[in-house]
């Protein structure tokens, strides 16, 4: 059993289990998906990857939560809140990844802003960021949608990411589109 982190109107975003392995690999093994990535992962790395998050859910209460399509079921993506280090300062981010037969559906967004909403209601931080490639203009307007902007540019894994960011104030001045519950 999983436990649920939030619900949208579409989603829900709940901690992964091991056997979720098939579902995520059809997400980050896949090479146009994990195109601003080193490489899309083989079925060792989407092992880890679950591990992983697991792992941080333990220690941090958080990670990627796998997100689930509520009408169907299924496993579509990730989204959720991980640890990061930028320029040597742990900032806590907010990532996703989706199943592409599910882009350009407003999936991700949806996601985003609930972990946004669930970020600063949950953790005494000043901001949240999500680190993205200069060339993923798809996740560049996910994060502008959620209320974030460029802050800085930064080397994340060797590679060039921009640094984007949402203070608390701003999202308390944009607080509301996005509708969830915890569970």
């Amino acid at each position: 059993m999983s436990k649920q982190i939030l619900e949208t109107q579409r989603l829900i975003l709940r901690e992964f289990v091991a056997d979720d392995i098939d579902d995520l690999a059809r997400i980050i093994s896949d090479a146009e998906t994990m195109k601003y990535y080193p490489d899309p992962f083989d079925r060792h790395g989407v092992e880890e990857w679950i591990a992983r998050n697991r792992r941080r859910y333990t220690a941090h209460g958080h990670g990627l939560w796998a997100m689930i399509l509520k009408s169907s079921g299924e496993l579509i993506g990730d989204c959720g809140i991980t640890v990061q280090p930028v320029d040597g300062v742990q900032e806590k981010e907010i990532g996703y990844h989706l199943r592409r037969d599910c882009w350009k559906q407003g999936f991700a967004i949806e996601a985003a802003r609930a972990c946004r909403d669930y970020g600063f209601s949950t953790f005494p931080v000043k901001k949240l960021i999500s680190l993205i490639r200069p060339d993923n203009l798809p996740s560049r307007r996910v994060a502008e949608r959620n209320g974030m902007k460029i802050w800085k540019e930064t080397l994340h894994k060797d590679l060039p990411h921009l640094v984007y960011v949402i203070e608390r104030s701003e999202f308390q001045r944009l607080k509301g589109p996005a509708v969830i519950s915890e569970a």
